[in-house]
């Protein structure tokens, strides 16, 4: 591995890393940013380009077989955490972070190629991307087969989306979308897939309901759920029975409680 030390702050790669506060730009650019030593580990195994390493020396030692097990010859600039914290402006408390190229969408056929079971997660309007990392998690978990990025959700390339998915992004297939109404249709159309709106009102208690062999579940908003253009085309509605005042769930909470029940309790 070529390792430098950051004292030019014009190098290319390290523009990315320098725009933490601004996550949209390096998934704008076609970048992901991956951080903290499991994280990176996990993207180190993936099959995406990576870029650069960006780490104090310790870690950077701490996964020099990693890195030189890559196929690509990767920069990594280190530095230690009081000159990092000075060049990214922010706290840095993970102490190493890898730039990759996030990779094209696959097509739709091509994730459900397989045999049924088959779950797939669809995010209506969620910008959090904390709460899309934590989905993507449970979903790689759970035996999901894919997500589904509507088209007013964050992604699940943005960084806080790929820190709090633990590396559940590099195993899971994601998809964005430019309607996910639209692809709704097409899933129960061409596919054969049911659609489930998770509604913290829904008719069927979760307990209750039998999965099919083949779903779509659908999480909403943190704030204002499922947009009524996704409602119309959601044909089961379930929900999970809270108490003690509590009316709803952490969006990720509650798709983690939802993922647990496709898995374990699908029509026989």
């Amino acid at each position: 591995m070529q390792i430098e030390a950051v004292e030019d702050l014009s190098a290319p790669d390290l523009a990315p890393f320098l725009t933490l506060r601004q996550a949209q730009i390096p998934f704008q650019q076609g970048y992901f940013v991956a951080e903290g030593r499991l994280v990176v580990e996990r993207a180190l195994q993936a099959p995406y380009k990576l870029r650069s390493i960006l780490a104090t020396p310790k870690r950077a030692e701490e996964l020099r077989a990693q890195i030189e097990a890559r196929p690509e010859i990767l920069r990594v600039y280190v530095a230690p955490r009081e000159r990092l914290e000075e060049v990214l402006g922010v706290n840095y408390h993970h102490g190493i972070m890898a730039l990759g190229e996030i990779p094209k969408d696959p097509p739709l056929a091509e994730v459900l190629a397989g045999p049924a079971p088959q779950t797939l997660v669809a995010l209506d309007g969620l910008t959090q991307a904390e709460n899309v990392g934590v989905i993507v998690r449970s979903a790689a978990a759970l035996g999901a087969t894919g997500v589904l990025a509507g088209e007013t959700s964050s992604s699940p390339w943005l960084r806080r989306a790929v820190r709090n998915s633990m590396g559940g992004v590099f195993v899971l297939p994601s998809i964005h979308l430019k309607s996910l109404a639209a692809e709704l249709r097409r899933l129960k159309a061409e596919f054969g897939l049911r659609i489930i709106a998770a509604d913290p009102v829904g008719a069927v208690p979760l307990e209750e309901y039998r999965f099919p062999p083949k779903c779509c579940l659908v999480m909403g908003s943190e704030f204002d759920g499922i947009s009524a253009a996704v409602r119309a085309e959601c044909q089961d509605f379930v929900a999970i029975p809270l108490g003690r005042g509590i009316d709803s769930l952490n969006v990720g909470a509650a798709a983690t409680v939802f993922l647990h029940g496709a898995k374990h309790g699908r029509q026989g």
